[in-house]
């Protein structure tokens, strides 16, 4: 038998389920994956938006990166909200050392408009980048950060996410090993966007856990986020979850 990838997802909890780190578990389930967590803070936010936020300490977070690390073992990483600039950098400490791929994903700003990162978290982002093997911003994360230069000169591979452009069709470029890929798809008419980014990130991360290249990694994460916007249950009011199930019961099918 062939054992699931272990993927260490280091994110904020959302009380809603639609994104950071219960989007990152199903993710990570549904792509074959075994999920481990290191919570950084904890939302209390829904589908119209972030009510309250608190943040963990530093040393829990370290603390539950360690436990992980320690016992079952990390084939890939994916780093989302963090909260503080405190936490930003013993993230940065711990992960150092570890032989695993690292997928960035600077969140700033909630899908409902609500702000995740102030500045001193966002300039702690400089030593994240620097540790990732690939970055995963949208438009305006990308432009917070000083823009396309800044951003490429700092670190390893570079995923700019383009849902928040214009057009019929939805287009991400990857800048990675000398080469500029892009991966297009149809643009849905839809408000059920809430948790694309994390859920993207961690899909990323479980293709690089389980041994595949980057650009297939990519090309498997993207196809994944299009189909759970389609199978999107549509509940709430406002930015809805997707389905990540894609609208099956697994356990039904076995």
């Amino acid at each position: 038998m062939t054992l699931p990838p272990r993927i260490l997802v280091i994110a904020g909890s959302d009380s809603s389920g639609g994104a950071g780190i219960q989007a990152d578990i199903k993710t990570v389930t549904m792509l074959g994956g075994y999920a481990m967590t290191a919570v950084t803070a904890i939302t209390a936010q829904n589908s119209l938006g972030v009510t309250a936020v608190e943040t963990l300490s530093a040393a829990m977070v370290t603390a539950q990166i360690q436990a992980c690390v320690s016992d079952i073992g990390v084939d890939a990483v994916k780093i989302g909200m963090l909260g503080s600039a405190q936490i930003a950098h013993a993230v940065a400490d711990a992960l150092e050392g570890l032989d695993a791929p690292v997928v960035f994903d600077p969140v700033m700003i909630a899908t409902s408009g609500s702000v995740l990162a102030d500045g001193p978290t966002v300039e702690a982002f400089g030593r994240l980048m620097a540790l990732a093997t690939v970055t995963t911003p949208n438009l305006p994360e990308l432009a917070a950060l000083g823009g396309f230069k800044a951003v490429r000169a700092r670190t390893g591979s570079l995923l700019v996410k383009g849902g928040h452009g214009t057009g019929a069709e939805v287009e991400d470029v990857l800048y990675a090993s000398g080469a500029i890929r892009r991966y297009t798809s149809q643009r849905i008419d839809t408000r059920h966007t809430h948790g694309t980014g994390c859920t993207l990130a961690s899909a990323i991360a479980t293709g690089l856990g389980a041994g595949l290249a980057l650009p297939e990694a990519v090309v498997r994460a993207t196809e994944y986020v299009h189909r759970a916007i389609l199978a999107a249950p549509g509940y709430g009011a406002g930015n809805g979850p997707l389905g990540h199930t894609l609208g099956r019961v697994p356990f039904d099918e076995a």
